[in-house]
């Protein structure tokens, strides 16, 4: 299994980015997936999740009403849209295909500065 994100890069508060997660090798479209992030200094966490069946949550506070996160089947890709971005959400993050199986992409980072 492959794991692939891209998008991230470097934006002045209030901007936007959409995070992509390309992944090949595994049945994309029965996987429950999600995002994680590790800032600065802290653990990594668990952002948002999709399900196989587009059923999201948002598991940070600080996201919900500015994170969207979705999924094309037919192109086995999670995305990440990320608007209004804060400095606190500066840090790598992650895809993660949760079930059936557990696979992690390598991340991409993301800083939020003026």
């Amino acid at each position: 299994a492959r794991l692939v994100e891209s998008g991230g890069g470097s934006v002045q508060p209030g901007g936007s980015l959409r995070l992509s997660c390309a992944t090949s090798g595994f049945t994309f479209s029965i996987y429950h997936m999600s995002w994680h992030r590790q800032s600065p200094g802290k653990e990594r966490e668990l952002v948002a999740t999709i399900n196989s069946s587009g059923r999201t949550e948002y598991n940070v506070d600080s996201v919900k009403g500015r994170f969207t996160v979705s999924r094309d089947d037919a192109k086995d890709t999670v995305y990440l849209q990320m608007n209004d971005l804060k400095s606190e959400d500066t840090g790598v993050y992650y895809c993660k295909a949760d079930w059936p199986a557990i696979y992690w992409g390598q991340g991409t980072q993301v800083t939020v500065s003026s």
